[in-house]
């Protein structure tokens, strides 16, 4: 396709209220591209107002007032710019999960939920009901079709310090053939330059640095009072349902009645989430409150005294067991990754050589990939790494380029 047919399609650019989505619209203006905004509205920023009682919110993406500096910046640049709501289908792919993850001792990534499921996924179907073809975003990432195989390869960006192609190793061949990336060859100081240059209204503002939906970063006090408010809402419906019944019909209403008191007492959950903190050879030294206060690696808030540090080594949720012990227990050489996505190719069937990631802020290390059953693969490092966490992400590279990933088990 030619470039000026490029420059005809109907893009949806992606804005967060952000510098860097904002740049990336105003470079598509400036190109001449037609291109609409989108902001998603993910959250009620007013929910559980328990968490930050009196505050306003602090710098996090996605907040009301990101929503007000996309529209700001959309009516700087001359663009049509909509509000969509997607509170529904976030709260159903990305915040149940994360508390689900955290309840059974993992420890989730919302963002690459939230990519997977949200950005490149409902968005598309909006922007296609729109007319539009494209999504652009200001992802730190790049996409390159590959001529010998046809498949959309994802890469790195040309600044690897802020290179954001980990939370993108969900996205599928069709979500990456209607993605843009337009920041993936520029530095984060060469975007500021120029937002600066384009005078928008949003070129000094600073990188939001928290989940939208976790107040404060605290994700134990989060978890806490979303089950809380969950738990509430759930009786509420069963009365609602309750009383519905009875009025329609008496009889059965009372018999539904009975039913719930005799399975009343069985079907509540324990209410007792504690457990025993044990050393690796089963010892007793201590108690919690809870797993989700929990997560590999760990080493602050364990509540016991010890005459050498010790981090958390492993969580069962079944037994509500957390395992302590010191840092060179922390290493391992092998994890399984479940659930992989392949962008090179449609999937692995031999062993291969890669590099992978399992943090964000990790640096790449040399693997061996095994294939592992149905879209599982099992990653034996040839060092051992540090702090391998259920939950994360284990990311497949071969130099820049994103073969694919899963979440470790």
């Amino acid at each position: 396709m030619s470039s000026e047919a490029n420059l005809r399609e109907l893009t949806v650019v992606a804005m967060s209220g952000g510098v860097d989505s904002s740049t990336v619209a105003a470079m598509l203006h400036e190109s001449g591209a037609p291109i609409v905004g989108l902001t998603m509205q993910l959250w009620n920023q007013r929910r559980l107002p328990e968490l930050s009682p009196g505050e306003a919110p602090r710098q996090r993406c996605c907040s009301l007032d990101d929503v007000y500096d996309a529209r700001r910046v959309a009516e700087h640049i001359g663009i049509p710019h909509y509000v969509v709501n997607f509170e529904r289908r976030f709260e159903e792919t990305v915040v149940r999960p994360f508390v689900q993850d955290y309840l059974a001792g993992r420890t989730p990534i919302p963002c690459a939920l939230c990519n997977n499921h949200v950005k490149f996924d409902q968005l598309l179907v909006t922007a296609r009901q729109i007319g539009a073809s494209r999504i652009a975003t200001g992802h730190y990432a790049r996409i390159e079709r590959n001529a010998h195989t046809g498949r959309y390869n994802l890469l790195r960006a040309s600044d690897l310090s802020k290179d954001q192609s980990y939370f993108l190793f969900g996205l599928t061949q069709e979500q990456l053939a209607h993605a843009s990336f337009p920041l993936g060859n520029l530095s984060k100081q060469a975007v500021r330059e120029m937002a600066r240059r384009a005078r928008l209204p949003v070129a000094e503002k600073p990188e939001s640095q928290e989940i939208c939906f976790v107040p404060s970063g605290n994700y134990t006090n989060f978890i806490d009072a979303y089950r809380r408010e969950t738990s509430e809402r759930g009786r509420a419906d069963k009365e609602d349902s309750e009383r519905s019944r009875a009025d329609k019909d008496d009889s059965e209403g009372k018999r539904a009645e009975e039913e719930d008191r005799e399975q009343g007492p069985a079907a509540e959950k324990d209410c007792d989430e504690s457990g025993e903190l044990v050393s690796t050879s089963g010892q007793v030294v201590g108690m919690h409150s809870g797993i989700q206060n929990f997560t590999v690696g760990q080493r602050r808030g364990l509540g016991i005294a010890a005459p050498r540090p010790l981090y958390v080594l492993q969580i069962d949720a079944d037994a509500r067991r957390v395992t302590v012990g010191e840092e060179k227990e922390l290493w391992r050489d092998s994890l399984e990754a479940r659930d992989v996505n392949w962008i090179a190719w449609p999937g692995l069937d031999e062993p291969l050589e890669a590099t992978v990631k399992i943090r964000y802020r990790h640096e790449p290390a040399p693997a061996r990939l095994e294939p592992a059953g149905a879209a599982t693969v099992r990653v034996r490092f040839h060092a051992p790494q540090r702090a391998i966490t259920p939950g994360q992400a284990a990311v497949f590279y071969r130099g820049d380029e994103v073969l694919g990933g899963g979440w470790i088990r």
